[in-house]
């Protein structure tokens, strides 16, 4: 891997990036759908990927149901899709953590590097997740989906805390993203930092490259850029 010594702060997605659930999270989001309003609904359906969960849940609520949901009508959402999550994750027979992340993720450490998350998942869901493949230690900070519906500025946030952990001494220009879809470059972008892309989720490289990355991986097994 090419020295990555120059990079203040890599800052990982996690969906896509890190691992897949192998469909966990749509089933936790469909099970609290089910329970709370006797109906069948695929997030899928009403929004893409790298939207942060709140987003989700309102559009498929409005989407699925025609009505805009009244905060109580969220919060129940939202917490009955936290509960079932862990239940899915478990069970999730196509779980795994993607091609370089552990060996990436454990030289990184050894090296002394700052490592944080960029995640549309609330707080507690992108702990869940992670926590299968135990993979949470790497990690003393983030920006997440429960700090901002908008991933932009989920990154601001991922970076300010960043800056805290480091004791006020982050260089912004030297930090670096890692995620898998348009919506990643548009938030590192947005943040003011570069980003290298990973065609481990739905996006190819042409389509990474095309839409904007500053570097583009096959997978987390090449060498990051310096």
């Amino acid at each position: 891997m090419a020295d990555p010594a120059g990079v203040a702060a890599i800052l990982f997605d996690i969906d896509g990036t890190l691992l897949s659930t192998g469909g966990a999270s749509d089933r936790a989001w469909h099970r609290a759908f089910a329970e709370l309003h006797g109906i069948d609904v695929e997030v899928g359906d009403y929004t893409g990927k790298g939207v942060t969960d709140p987003v989700v849940g309102v559009t498929s609520f409005r989407g699925a149901i025609g009505r805009e949901p009244s905060g109580e009508e969220m919060a129940r959402l939202m917490a009955l899709r936290l509960q079932y999550l862990p239940d899915e994750v478990a069970s999730s027979a196509a779980y795994r953590v993607l091609p370089g992340v552990e060996a990436l993720l454990h030289r990184l450490a050894d090296e002394g590097r700052l490592l944080g998350l960029i995640t549309g998942n609330v707080e507690a869901a992108a702990h869940i997740k992670l926590a299968r493949a135990n993979l949470n230690a790497f990690f003393s900070f983030g920006g997440y989906g429960s700090d901002a519906p908008e991933r932009a500025d989920v990154a601001r946030t991922a970076l300010e805390r960043a800056d805290l952990v480091s004791g006020g001494k982050l260089d912004r220009k030297r930090c670096l993203a890692i995620g898998d879809t348009p919506v990643d470059i548009e938030a590192a972008h947005a943040a003011g930092i570069r980003i290298a892309s990973v065609a481990t989720g739905e996006y190819g490289v042409d389509a990474l490259r095309a839409a904007g990355a500053d570097h583009v991986l096959g997978t987390l097994e090449e060498p990051l850029p310096a």
